[in-house]
């Protein structure tokens, strides 16, 4: 039985859920580029791929859980800091952290059709490898990120390989403190098993995002980075599924 139904489920992933997707994504990254045209980087440019994440959920059949949104307040800006399994950990925050956010990305992202010039027009925040590029960086997320504007970073800067987290970069801390907003971690799950690294196509399943409790720039204060690096690890780690955790 479970043999036919995936056979079905790769039929319809392929044949409807695929080319609907595809359509959606071209139409969202012109709303995107065209809203930036006349100067709205924010609202368009947050609502159009939260809708875009959703349908890449919902046209794949895909079951999505949210746990601990109390611990962050609509009008506060954060710097949340993620896991990566896999390909849908994207759409699961896009869709579902119901915060509006600007991503820290690596520069060759740009270089994606359509999306890439879309993140590019609606002012994603871009780094590279050297210490000036993470200076370009604060300066840049200084400017943006106020008034509820927030920012994702995943900072093992890749898709894990095996489903357990790999080593932090240090980059990403070192722009959260420069900065000074509070560090919210979250937790994902179930990426890695719908659509990892490896995978040729998505598998049925439940994404789950666990929103945990700020920590303060007043809690951080004298800590090294590698000490809040291992924090924020400890804390995600803890809430991932124990096949999973270090």
């Amino acid at each position: 039985m479970n043999i036919f139904v995936n056979i079905l489920y790769k039929i319809y992933q392929f044949c409807i859920a695929l080319p609907l997707f595809v359509i959606v994504t071209i139409i969202v990254s012109t709303s995107v580029i065209i809203a930036s045209l006349f100067g709205d980087t924010d609202t368009v440019a947050y609502y159009m791929p939260k809708f875009w994440s959703k349908c890449a959920c919902r046209f794949f059949l895909l079951d999505v859980k949210v746990e601990g949104r109390e611990n962050i307040k609509e009008d506060e800006s954060y710097v949340f800091l993620a896991n990566h399994q896999g390909y849908y950990d994207i759409f699961l925050v896009y869709g579902y952290l119901g915060h509006n956010f600007k991503w820290m990305m690596k520069e060759y992202l740009k270089k994606i059709p359509f999306v890439g010039y879309a993140c590019v027009k609606s002012k994603q925040i871009y780094v590279g490898d050297s210490i000036s590029a993470i200076g370009k960086a604060v300066a840049q997320a200084r400017e943006t990120l106020k008034d509820g504007m927030s920012m994702v970073i995943f900072p093992e800067g890749t898709r894990t390989k095996t489903g357990k987290m790999g080593e932090f970069k240090r980059g990403s801390f070192m722009l959260a403190n420069e900065i000074g907003l509070p560090i919210v971690p979250l937790t994902i799950n179930g990426s890695f098993d719908i659509f990892n690294r490896y995978a040729k196509s998505v598998s049925l399943g439940t994404l789950t995002l666990t929103i945990h409790k700020p920590i303060t720039a007043e809690e951080r204060q004298g800590k090294a980075s590698k000490v809040i690096m291992k924090d924020v690890f400890d804390v995600i780690n803890g809430g991932l599924e124990e096949k999973y955790r270090q």
